[in-house]
């Protein structure tokens, strides 16, 4: 598996980088999932798209409007 490095804003406005096995590069609502569920493991489980109003990317939109986290890079790890 490849190793990556999600970097991102966390709620103090401090950069922190984070490593993360995919097989593939995660798309950044698949980056936000693996970010939540190491910070914040019980929501993790917590399914954000309702059955009206789907939106596109609800971990990213959850972690910047909930708890002020930005990804800002996905870099792979040699």
């Amino acid at each position: 598996m490849q190793k990556w490095e999600i970097t991102f804003v966390d709620d103090h406005g401090d950069t922190t980088e984070e490593l993360f096995d995919c097989d593939q590069e995660p798309t950044m609502e698949q980056a936000a999932q693996l970010i939540r569920g190491r910070l914040f493991p019980v929501a993790s489980e917590l399914d954000l798209n309702d059955l009206e109003g789907r939106t596109e990317d609800p971990t990213v939109k959850n972690l910047k409007s909930q708890h002020s986290i930005e990804i800002i890079s996905i870099t792979p790890i040699s």
